[in-house]
């Protein structure tokens, strides 16, 4: 990793914004968040929604009138299985140029990426960190579904080919977003962790989750980025704490009085160098967005930042090591709402490095 990077309250955001041009959404990001610029994710194109963005290079893809999904019946499905894990293996290895694999995103699913690597090599004043996010394991493997329309997280075979999908598509952005010798960030956006401990998912594994993140971390800190995890709602926080993560992206202005019941996992991270990532500007309720101030939420930051103090870490150090974003993304708000949630992100940035 690049050594130069301190966190300091500076602003990133969460990638999705509602326009419909790539061009116009980067110069968006550039205007409010050039420190920490990321390429955006445009879900008013179906084929940029979370899932379905990461799916390419997975074996047995099918689609129907209403959905894609792994034919694990398909006559040729065995072969494609094996030509997957030999694709893998020769990139590992060395033995292909991973930049002309299966594990490449494409500007047929992610544009906005191709956008930002062109603004970033012909930037003159270069930012602090670039930042690129991916699918994490469990939001997409709880997402991705068999002809059977069962999760491929059940499937071990498939929730593996999966996590290895992922993992190298990590390594590639990072690759790339290296392109200017700045600190990259990569998040795992994960909101079905929110489900985690629930009916829904009785069968999942603690131990297979912290699996599954670690091995895309894995791949994001072999390349020398920084790796977070977001999660926009509430979960086991001691999941993401114990994990193998480097920034941890909660929603301060939701969920704050979750977060803080993991005390000890909470100072241990901080002590430990980490960064936490305050999502502390709402993006989920239009009331809550069109009341709050920049004011109002510096204030907000101020006094949840006192109950970390009080858990023995003194002030400038959280300051240190804290990142100040939106709650989530903004791609499902009016335009109008989400340049709000931009223009109060930097400004409580400001406020808060002023103090």
């Amino acid at each position: 990793m690049w050594v130069d990077f301190k966190a300091d309250c500076l602003p990133a955001l969460v990638g999705s914004l509602p326009m419909d041009n790539h061009k116009e959404a980067a110069d968006l990001i550039f205007d409010y968040t050039p420190q920490i610029p990321l390429w955006v994710q445009l879900p008013v194109f179906k084929e940029e929604g979370m899932v379905h963005q990461f799916m390419p290079g997975l074996p047995g893809i099918e689609s129907d009138e209403d959905r894609i999904f792994i034919n694990t019946a398909s006559d040729g499905f065995s072969d494609e299985l094996l030509a997957f894990y030999e694709e893998y293996m020769s990139v590992i290895g060395g033995e292909t140029d991973i930049d002309s694999s299966r594990f490449v995103l494409t500007d047929d699913t992610a544009s906005g990426f191709g956008i930002l690597i062109e603004k970033l090599t012909t930037l003159t004043r270069l930012p602090k960190a670039v930042k690129g996010q991916i699918t994490g394991p469990i939001t997409f493997t709880t997402g991705v579904r068999d002809e059977n329309k069962n999760p491929v997280f059940y499937h071990p075979e498939l929730r593996d080919v999966s996590i290895k999908l992922l993992t190298l598509k990590a390594v590639w952005q990072v690759r790339q977003l290296s392109c200017i010798k700045k600190q990259v960030i990569l998040f795992l956006d994960e909101p079905a962790l929110a489900g985690f401990g629930t009916s829904e998912f009785t069968s999942m594994s603690r131990d297979d989750v912290m699996a599954a993140l670690n091995e895309v971390i894995e791949g994001i800190h072999s390349e020398g980025g920084l790796a977070g995890i977001h999660v926009c709602a509430n979960t086991d926080w001691s999941i993401i704490l114990e994990s193998s993560a480097d920034i941890v992206n909660f929603d301060a202005y939701s969920y704050f009085d979750r977060f803080i019941l993991y005390p000890d996992l909470i100072k241990k991270f901080i002590e430990s160098g980490k960064i936490l990532a305050w999502g502390i500007v709402p993006t989920g309720n239009i009331e809550d967005i069109e009341k709050e101030t920049s004011d109002s939420l510096t204030s907000q930051f101020i006094e949840k930042a006192r109950q970390i103090e009080d858990l023995g870490i003194d002030q400038p150090k959280i300051m240190e090591q804290s990142l100040i974003t939106p709650s989530c993304g903004t791609g499902s708000l009016s335009l109008d709402l989400a340049k709000k949630v931009l223009k109060m992100t930097v400004e409580v940035s400001e406020n808060l490095r002023r103090l």
